[in-house]
């Protein structure tokens, strides 16, 4: 009898061509799908090639996205984006989303995932794409210039680490709740930088913009990847972003019975609360009402973790009948142009907008220091973004909390954090 896989073995063991893999294995897989955006890809790897002379293996599994520094704010940003946007019709890279939305959120949005893959991204929060069922890690530019040049990589077969939720979430309480309880937990390289593997009946209750916020920040636990095993959920994302139903398959890619996990923890999801990461770490996280009281200048709700549609729904519930305090601002970026088009339609930017929400336009924009929205010396924010490093939104002097978007709409309410649910009918 074969011995029994996890998700993670079973993924790398059909990159690599293999029946089965163990943990520690040294393998050499073939990647599916390639992703790069604008900050870490052409300008760093098209130099790379052309020393080599080399070009792309395969155009047609690379997928390009400007994410970074749109819409151009100086000349060298549209410098950046001039570049990207020749490389991208030099390379023959059709799939290449200009001024879209952020990466994490465009792959899955425009049907490029599905169970089974495996897939490299030139950004650390590239496990996102776990939540499909698809093997996914971020890489540097070197490594990403290997894989453009050759379709491979290699790595090290992963542990799997398995962090299972039991019970439902109280109203209130969603996915960037789960995560920063996590890292309140097992810290910031808890994750021992193997196959972090989601599951539990608070996991699988989740809707796929949920389970996306889970994969995404397994950076912030120090995984490699984070997976979230497929099932008739996902089916139903990928149809609507339409992948053949027949291409889908969410069976196969399971824990096998008897899989060993080298760890487990187990959390409790209905005793959870909504967190807050206090400055300057995820892992700095606790319960919001021990961070009530504290006063915030702006309150954030963008980023690849905090503003796909279910997180704007989320914020219009606070703020509907409501206004932000005259002494903060509330920036909303959302993640995807599909993102705004579909909250314009159902009335959630109308709810924002009427509260005194600023809109900004999508891409990483403030969560990684671009654009509008960085802050100045000695402010403090609430971010329904993934990080809170020091310096990373602006000064270094400023102060970055972040919550889901109901504890950063509310802290904008409120003009100070508060837990979301004295704000929730």
């Amino acid at each position: 009898m074969p011995q029994p896989m996890t998700l993670a073995e079973k993924l790398v063991a059909r990159a690599a061509g293999r029946e089965a893999v163990r943990p520690g294995e040294i393998v050499t897989a073939t990647v599916d799908l390639a992703m790069m955006h604008d900050s870490g890809g052409p300008r760093r790897v098209a130099p790379m090639l052309a020393r080599l002379g080399a070009t792309v293996w395969d155009p047609e599994r690379v997928v390009l996205v400007s994410d970074h520094y749109v819409p151009a704010v100086d000349t060298e940003s549209a410098g950046i984006l001039d570049l990207t946007r020749k490389w991208a019709k030099s390379a023959g890279i059709a799939r290449f989303h200009d001024m879209q939305g952020i990466c994490h959120v465009v792959l899955p949005e425009r049907g490029h995932l599905r169970p089974g893959m495996f897939a490299v991204g030139g950004d650390s929060h590239s496990p996102t794409g776990g939540a499909f069922g698809a093997y996914m890690f971020g890489v540097g530019a070197t490594e990403m210039c290997g894989v453009l040049v050759t379709g491979e990589i290699w790595l090290r077969v992963p542990e799997t680490i398995l962090l299972e939720w039991q019970g439902r979430l109280g109203r209130g309480v969603v996915a960037k709740d789960m995560i920063l309880a996590m890292c309140a937990k097992l810290g910031m390289d808890g994750g021992r930088y193997q196959a972090i593997h989601y599951a539990g009946e608070a996991v699988a209750a989740l809707p796929m913009p949920e389970r996306m916020t889970l994969c995404n920040m397994a950076a912030e636990l120090g995984a490699q990847t984070g997976l979230v095993a497929p099932d008739a959920t996902t089916r139903e994302f990928l149809v609507a972003a339409g992948v053949p139903e027949s291409g889908i398959e969410t069976a196969r890619w399971q824990n096998d019975f008897g899989a060993a996990a080298a760890e487990r923890h187990v959390f409790d999801a209905a005793a959870l609360a909504p967190m807050v990461a206090a400055p300057h770490s995820p892992a700095n996280s606790g319960p919001a009402a021990e961070q009530r009281g504290v006063r915030v200048d702006q309150a954030y709700i963008g980023a690849c973790t905090g503003a796909k549609l279910v997180d704007l729904h989320m914020a219009a519930e606070v703020l509907k009948g409501r206004r932000v305090a005259p002494d903060v601002r509330l920036l909303v970026a959302p993640a995807s142009t599909r993102t705004t088009a579909a909250a314009a339609a159902d009335g959630t930017l109308a709810t924002l907008t009427e509260a005194g929400a600023i809109l900004l336009p999508s891409g990483c924009g403030a969560c990684a220091g671009y654009g509008a929205g960085v802050l100045a010396e000695n402010e403090v924010c609430i971010a329904s973004t993934a990080r809170n490093f020091k310096g990373r939104m602006g000064a270094s002097s400023a102060k970055v909390y972040l919550g889901s978007p109901y504890t950063v709409a509310a802290a904008a309410v409120a003009g100070a954090i508060r837990d979301p649910r004295e704000f929730l009918p």
